[in-house]
């Protein structure tokens, strides 16, 4: 079992929050930000994120931002130029990786599979273009277009089968396009928030083929994926606040390193977080899903310091094969309980989540617990409105 630890530590520091935003952000920040979420029955590694987040506007120059994400072991950044290639359209380059980048863990019928679960290192270039399409609207309608060349490199644990084959290490190179009206802020809890955006995302892998137990599973030369999603974030006029989100996504020919990875609750370990309370994280691979996300958030407290957040998700879920469990359909409840400094400069969440279709040896239900922490360096109140909120205030005309 050496080997297990070491992996559940090199999860639990490992920058799983995919940094890249859908347009430049104009916004000053320095944060840190971190999660943990552990299943409270069946063996699984410990899933969490943590790391220093920077964006920096006018670095060097006035048109020159620089975006920053640190983790112990993984290092995500980019370099955006606005107005580079005309008034309304921005271009970024990129550069990441590290170490534990593309680890991968099997799950199948609610059980984690060590045997079949190994490390992966990563490392990727970034090219991206960003045009807004109405400079004129309180609400930015922005076109995304990003090209990616990532290489990935696999190494056995202590715990992987003997006869069990290591996918190839590989290239792959990634485009992804898309509209995105609004937007969120990458913050734990903004003030308010929407959006509406529609992705598609090719993948392709010249070092493809089998891998696995006598080649039963394939590294697939082309995936596609397409998604939408609708978000909504807003605080009403008494500080209680609420949250909704759909998601829906497709795919062709994807496997295992391309499907959708739904479950647990750490809501800023991805761009495209697909939560369900109760369950590991990422324990669902999906060619084909639809999910909902909502949670609503109460003051305890006349000073606002304590909250109490009950949330829930619910998704359909088409199983890549090889993965699923039994029954298409999947939910689960939780309850947060928070504490924000009076400063506002930093807040934490400990979460509960009651997970009711997963599948575990005891039958179905499954319960998971999580801490998630935000601080502000910069000294911005924590959970106020910035520019980018106040550009969704029309809202409040709805509430």
């Amino acid at each position: 079992m050496e080997n297990y630890g070491g992996l559940m530590l090199a999860t639990a520091i490992f920058l799983m929050a995919g940094a890249a935003q859908g347009q430049i952000d104009p916004e000053l920040r320095e944060l840190i930000q971190g999660g943990i979420s552990q299943a409270v029955q069946g063996a699984s590694p410990l899933a969490g994120y943590g790391y220093y987040y920077l964006n920096e506007p006018n670095f060097a120059r006035t048109n020159v931002t620089l975006r920053l994400a640190v983790a112990p072991v993984y290092l995500d950044s980019e370099l955006g130029f606005t107005g580079l290639l005309g008034p309304h359209t921005d271009l970024a380059v990129g550069l990441a990786g590290g170490g534990f980048a593309d680890n991968y863990y099997e799950f199948d019928g609610g059980k984690y599979q060590p045997r079949q679960s190994f490390v992966g290192y990563g490392a990727e270039g970034s090219v991206s273009l960003y045009h807004l399409f109405n400079p004129d609207q309180r609400i930015p309608l922005n076109g995304v277009l990003r090209l990616t060349e990532h290489y990935s490199m696999y190494g056995r644990t202590d715990e992987l089968a003997s006869g069990y084959r290591l996918p190839p290490d590989h290239s792959s190179f990634n485009w992804r396009a898309g509209l995105r009206f609004g937007g969120r802020e990458p913050l734990f809890t903004p003030a308010v928030a929407m959006e509406l955006s529609a992705w598609a995302e090719g993948q392709f892998r010249p070092e493809n083929g089998s891998y696995g137990f006598d080649g039963d599973r394939q590294l697939n030369a082309v995936s596609d994926l397409f998604w939408a999603r609708a978000l909504l974030i807003y605080t009403f006029p008494n500080s209680n606040s609420m949250e909704i989100g759909f998601t829906a996504g497709t795919s062709d020919d994807a496997d295992r390193f391309s499907a959708y990875r739904l479950g647990g609750l750490l809501p800023l370990a991805s761009e495209f977080p697909l939560s369900i309370p109760g369950y590991f994280y990422q324990e669902l691979s999906a060619r084909n899903f639809v999910a909902i996300n909502a949670n609503y958030s109460i003051p305890l407290t006349a000073d606002q310091t304590w909250r109490i957040t009950p949330l829930g998700g619910l998704a359909l879920v088409d199983y890549l094969p090889g993965t699923g469990q039994s029954g298409a359909f999947n939910s689960g409840i939780g309850l947060g309980v928070g504490y924000r400094a009076r400063s506002r400069h930093w807040q934490a969440l400990a979460t509960f989540g009651y997970g009711f279709e997963a599948e575990r040896s005891h039958g179905r239900g499954a319960e998971a617990v999580g801490i998630l922490f935000e601080m502000n360096l910069r000294g911005k109140n924590s959970g106020e409105p910035t520019r980018l909120d106040r550009a969704f205030g029309f809202l409040s005309g709805f509430f």
